[in-house]
Parts: C-alpha cells; sequence; structure tokens
C-alpha cells in the first residue's frame, strides 16, 4: 500500500493487488484487521463474487 492510499483505506474503496499471492486481481475492500503484530489484512470481494485476504502493503487503492 502506497503512503497517500493509507487515509482512503475503508470499506468500498475499490483496489487493485500489485504484489504477493493475487497479484493482478481486483475488487472492493470489505474488511479491515489489524494484527497483534501490526500487519493490515484486508477482504477484497471480486465482481464474480470471490472473496479473498490479502495483506493491505499489496494493494493500491484506485
Amino acid at each position: 500500500m502506497n503512503p497517500t492510499a493509507s487515509n482512503v483505506l475503508k470499506d468500498g474503496a475499490k483496489c487493485k493487488v500489485v504484489g504477493g499471492t493475487h497479484a493482478g486481481k481486483s475488487g472492493v475492500v470489505k474488511d479491515i484487521k489489524t494484527s497483534k503484530t501490526g500487519a493490515i489484512t484486508i477482504t477484497v470481494l471480486q465482481a464474480d463474487g470471490n472473496r479473498f485476504k490479502t495483506l493491505a502493503k499489496n494493494v493500491e487503492i484506485k
């Protein structure tokens, strides 16, 4: 996640995954969690209804 996007990361934001296992996929942010270690994870809902979890650092907000 780039530094300027940290202010707009919220439920309903459109995003594209640019790194990690799900690179190249896109969708809508649905769930934002912060782990005990401080890593931010999000659930992304794709247009076809599939969901997956990824780290926020791998996401670019559109």
